[in-house]
């Protein structure tokens, strides 16, 4: 027959949710800025869009799991699954890459303007202990990595007892992280604004906060989809990109304790 199917692709049918994200994003973004700008219509725009976005994240999403469940993902479309998942997290890495350029920048090029005395923590900072909350962190963010892992091993071994314990921990130790750092940043002996020490801090550990949060929910929706008896040894790809979004933020987690938490405050007057 001429509509026989003799290859591998899904062909996607007519979808909606493409340009719905679309204008949503537009309407995001478009309103932060009229916001930012006390327009007075900039809040509603920017909630509206967020609205948008959010809807469109969660019915798109729900159509690639129900193409999964109807068989649609053959190995080749797993495959491209799996490549564009990887690009994601190479953009997510450049991401980071620009907060990390700005702090090395401003670490190692100093200016009178920017810093009292043209020094690396600015002159009478004071800055978070390293080996205090941020360390304890450090190997919170660790421990989940081997936890996500365990689940991983579990579900390819057909154990599935042992996935939904190794997802509960890794959300457990995830939410367990992101207290933390509130509390860190509640007691920080510094100010968001003010100085370029703190701009750069807090754009950089707080937008790897944002995304613990997200990685969080992530496994949080693997962990419902377990109970409901989703997912196989052979096709998981829902849960193997949450884990691989997990380990990305338990790396550049390490990069920020290094960098931005022990080499970036060396020398300076530790707070408490």
């Amino acid at each position: 027959m001429a509509g026989t199917k003799n290859h591998e692709y899904h062909i996607l049918p007519a979808d909606p949710w493409p340009l719905i994200g679309a204008f949503s994003a537009l309407a995001l973004t478009g309103g932060g800025v009229m916001w930012m700008h006390a327009n007075p219509y900039g809040k509603f725009v920017f909630l509206l869009g967020m609205a948008g976005v959010l809807i469109t994240m969660f019915s798109w999403w729900a159509n690639v799991i129900k193409e999964g469940k109807a068989g649609d993902h053959t190995p080749v479309v797993q495959l491209h699954l799996r490549y564009g998942m990887i690009l994601f997290i190479a953009s997510e890495v450049m991401f980071f890459v620009a907060w990390f350029w700005a702090f090395f920048g401003a670490a190692m090029f100093p200016s009178a303007a920017e810093t009292v005395g043209a020094t690396w923590p600015p002159k009478g900072l004071e800055v978070i202990d390293p080996f205090g909350f941020p360390l304890l962190n450090t190997l919170i963010l660790l421990c989940s990595g081997t936890t996500v892992t365990w689940a991983h091993h579990a579900l390819i071994h057909g154990d599935r007892e042992g996935l939904k314990k190794g997802l509960l921990a890794t959300i457990a130790l995830g939410l367990v992280f992101t207290s933390i750092q509130a509390y860190e940043y509640i007691h920080a002996p510094f100010a968001f604004k003010g100085n370029i020490y703190g701009a750069t801090f807090f754009m950089a550990t707080g937008f790897h906060g944002f995304h613990v949060l997200v990685g969080t929910i992530f496994l949080i929706i693997c962990y419902l989809r377990a109970v409901k008896g989703d997912f196989t040894p052979k096709a998981h790809f829902g849960f193997e990109a949450a884990a691989w979004y997990w380990h990305f933020v338990d790396v550049v987690w390490l990069f920020l304790f290094v960098s931005v938490y022990v080499w970036g405050g060396w020398g300076a007057p530790v707070h408490g």
